[in-house]
Parts: C-alpha cells; structure tokens; sequence
C-alpha cells in the first residue's frame, strides 16, 4: 500500500442558466460574498449528495445515511433468521447498539443523527448478532469499520455518541463558486384555473420566486492514499475515478422542473500530485468581466493560475484537459471516456512507484 500522499485535483468550469439549485432557508439561490462581490453559490453538500445519488443510479457501492439504522438491522435479523420474532429482533438491535456505543431514541428507536452505514455492514452486524448472544464492543467497532461503501470512504462518517466509529473522509469538495459577480432575479408567476368562469378573468394562484444564472468554478480533492485506506488499493483507483466520473455529471436537483437547467462542464482538469492539494478559485477573486460570456474568459483565466502556481508548488504528475476551447495546459482528452482512462492509468502508475519506493 502507499505511503506517500497521492492527491487527485478536480478543476471544472461550468454554465448554468437561469436556476436555483440549492436553495437557503428563505427558498433563495445560496450566494456567497468573494472579491468584494456577490457570487452563486451551491454547496459542497448539495453536489455531495448528487454524487451520492449518482453512484445509487449507475449500481456504484453506496450507502444508506439514516436515522433509521436500527430498524435496517432489525429487518437483517427477521431475514436472515425467520424463527426470530418481532420483539426478540428489536431487543437484539437494541442491545447491540448499546455495546457499540450508539444511542437509540427509547421510544422511535431512532439514533440522534443521521448514521452513514453500507449494506455489507448492516449484513455483517445481523450475522454477528446471530452468531454471539453478548456483544463485544471492538469487534464491532471492527465491523462498522469495514466493508465500506465508496460514498463512505470517500466523505466519511461522523458518530458524536461514539468517535471511534468516525471515518476520516478521503475527498473534499469545495462550495462551488461563479466565476463573476451575479445579481438576484426574480420570477413573478401566475396560474390560471382550467375550469375557471368565463366571466373570472383573474390568477387562482400567483407568487414570485428567485433564481439566477452563473457560470460556475467547481473543485474536488481526493486523497488517494486514505481512500486506500478505507477501502483497499485496487477499489480506490476504480472509486476515485467512479467520483470523477459523477462529480463530472450529476448535479443538484433543486428546481430543475422548473428551470430544467441540466447542463455539463465546458472544461475539466484532472491533476495527480504528490505534494499538496491546489484548489485555484484565486483566479477569480477579481471577478470575470464580460459583456459576451464567461466561460471562454474564465478557462483562461483558470488556466493562468493553474501556471502561476507551479511557483510555489511542483508541477503535477498528470495533467488531463477536456474542454469545449482550445487550451495551453495538460494533456488534451477528446472526451469523457478518455479522460476517464488517463485518470486510471496514472493513478495505476502513480501507486504502483510508491510501492516500488517503499
């Protein structure tokens, strides 16, 4: 296994048109003050479920986040055991996690928050309940270690009752950020009533909402060495391109029928590096002007910083570019597949010479 660090670098340019994807509290697109301007926003949490939701639908390794972990154990149990009873298979879910040092509400046997678990993990708790009438905490620590989805080892699991059941994540996704300054639009609407008088000429329904169009700097890390460790040499390469491939694709599904607003990235930079993670939204903390778009302006300027840091940080080890422009920098992919394919092949030879260094 790896000793040394291996860091893949997401960098993605993207265009969305008129949207409100991930929403605040008030039902507004998420902004964020950059540069001294006002800047759309979605979060890291919103395209991590997207991601999420992008391994669900191609059958990728995924997990469940819940509150309603017991009652997936309890339905393990009555599955693998039809001769247990109802009562007999919640009293062994109960006990269980009381030994492993997670808290169920006594009356909804909910635990307090959302508790990220795979599938193989809740199978191997049931046979394990099975097999052993008391229940040693270690050995299922052990168990809630293992056997871990990819969406798990990749964004990590938190478990306030109990840290040692806390996974340490091996991706870190930025808020995505325009390239440019945005200012709030607003949508009045109205809706008519089909079977309305014809002597009612007025709205059953009116109502405003908000929404704004951007083009978006989007960037991802993955710290291959750690997902290694999560999940073993050979699954972390296929599940750190499994990643690239659908932080590329999925997007935040806030709105969407009603702005159908489904677009894809304009340019994509893979880097592999062994020194440091480089996240480059400084290109544009002066923001893009432009009174003739923003994504040719914004790749170039993207691509410049991307140069300018190569003085204070080593050149990567691999540099792949897809883009819908002509560009100065990496390797250039006709397409997706490509692309894909370069990522595995240097993330293959990047392992395979840290373990012949070590």
């Amino acid at each position: 296994m790896t000793t040394q660090n291996i860091y893949l670098d997401i960098h993605v340019i993207q265009t969305v048109p008129s949207s409100n994807i991930n929403r605040d509290d008030t039902g507004a697109p998420k902004t964020a003050l950059y540069g001294g301007v006002t800047r759309a926003r979605v979060s890291s949490q919103s395209w991590k479920r997207a991601v999420r939701q992008g391994f669900k639908a191609e059958n990728i390794s995924a997990g469940i986040r819940t509150k309603e972990a017991a009652k997936l154990l309890k339905d393990e149990l009555v599955k693998l055991d039809l001769s247990l009873s109802d009562e007999d298979a919640t009293e062994k879910t109960a006990n269980l996690f009381k030994a492993a040092g997670v808290k169920l509400n006594k009356k909804t046997n909910l635990t307090g928050a959302l508790l990220l678990v795979s599938h193989g993990q809740i199978k191997k708790l049931a046979q394990y309940a099975l097999n052993n009438d008391t229940f040693d905490k270690k050995e299922l620590k052990n168990v809630l270690n293992g056997d871990q989805s990819l969406d798990l080892a990749l964004f990590g699991r938190m478990v306030a009752d109990n840290p040692e059941l806390n996974v340490d994540a091996s991706a870190q996704v930025a808020h995505a950020l325009s390239t440019h300054e945005i200012v709030p639009e607003y949508d009045y609407f109205t809706a008519l009533d089909d079977l309305k008088p014809e002597d009612n000429a007025g709205a059953a329904m009116l109502g405003s909402l908000e929404f704004n169009s951007s083009t978006l700097y989007r960037y991802a890390n993955v710290n291959i060495s750690e997902l290694a460790y999560n999940l073993g040499q050979d699954s972390a390469i296929t599940g750190a391109v499994e990643f690239v491939k659908e932080f590329l694709l999925t997007m935040p599904t806030g709105k969407q029928n009603t702005f159908a607003n489904k677009t894809l990235p304009s340019y994509v930079m893979v880097n592999l590096r062994t020194d440091t993670p480089v996240n480059l939204v400084s290109a544009f903390e002066e923001p893009v002007k432009s009174k003739d778009g923003y994504v040719r302006k914004s790749i170039q300027k993207l691509e410049n910083e991307f140069e300018t840091s190569q003085d204070f940080v080593d050149a990567p080890k691999l540099s792949v570019v897809l883009s819908k422009f002509d560009t100065n920098d990496g390797d250039k992919v006709a397409n997706v597949t490509e692309l894909l394919q370069n990522v595995t092949d240097g993330l293959k030879k990047a392992v395979l010479d840290e373990n012949t260094n070590d």
